[in-house]
């Protein structure tokens, strides 16, 4: 298959459209009409992540997190994103990115399902699809009362996590969980609106934790990649329902810092 191929299959189901207005997804770097015998999927095009496509003979990278985000105004091997799009255009690799629109798409219903949780609705909404239903970011439902420590154990054990962040005290009863995987502080007043109890999210400061708490939302922030992981293996199974001889590997689970 083309490289122009496996986007017209990815955005059957998650079309740019979908993204954000600050976002930055599609075909970033290399050619469209390259031939992709394997693919590889990240959550982000750190060197690491780059090394490891070419070490595998990668034709396209595809990552959740664009590497060229902000306007660049050079390409050189001067700064750590201008070598890392060089790296990849002087291996043939062509680079896509999925992000917001996949977050509409998938991330929370996903996230949802982890957690063992139906009939969740948007938590923000950003806009509708073709036949008019609303769309967005995050999750929100209901659930079975919970004490938080017993939700705490619950997002740990489905994302596989040692450690979280909690704000709030973990003897309170929550009945109504907010999800929002990735950087979820721009949702709190959101959750509030909808009579979250707790928001399940990452990238949480001290005084946006602190200012939750005063306002009767708990939080559990789970880490930014401690959520979004669950892309990868989604995406390869989404691909290998789909693509014919093409070779899909993920990279490995790899948390970019520990709790020491």
């Amino acid at each position: 298959m083309l490289c122009r191929d496996i986007m017209a299959v990815i955005e059957e189901t998650y079309p740019q459209s979908s993204a954000l207005a600050w976002d930055n997804v599609g075909l970033l770097a290399g050619r469209d009409d390259k031939k992709v015998r394997t693919v590889y999927v990240a959550l982000d095009a750190s060197d690491e992540v780059i090394d490891a496509a070419k070490g595998i003979g990668a034709d396209m990278l595809i990552t959740h997190h664009p590497l060229i985000f902000g306007g660049l105004k050079n390409v050189t091997n001067l700064n750590f994103i201008g070598n890392r799009v060089l790296r990849l255009i002087s291996g043939d690799i062509s680079y896509y990115a999925m992000h917001t629109n996949y977050d509409v798409k998938a991330m929370g219903d996903l996230s949802l399902k982890r957690l063992g949780i139906k009939n969740g609705s948007v938590l923000e909404v950003t806009g509708t699809d073709r036949e008019g239903t609303e769309e967005g970011i995050g999750r929100i439902a209901d659930i079975e009362p919970v004490t938080l420590s017993g939700l705490i154990g619950r997002v740990k054990d489905a994302f596989l996590l040692d450690t979280v962040r909690v704000f709030g005290h973990k003897d309170r009863i929550v009945r109504r969980v907010a999800i929002c995987p990735g950087s979820g502080k721009s949702v709190i007043g959101e959750a509030l609106s909808k009579g979250a109890d707790v928001l399940v999210t990452g990238d949480i400061g001290h005084h946006e934790g602190i200012d939750a708490v005063a306002q009767g939302l708990s939080v559990i922030d789970a880490g930014h990649y401690g959520l979004e992981y669950i892309f990868m293996e989604d995406m390869k199974r989404y691909f290998m329902k789909r693509l014919q001889d093409v070779r899909v590997e993920t990279a490995p689970v790899m948390h970019p810092f520990a709790a020491v």
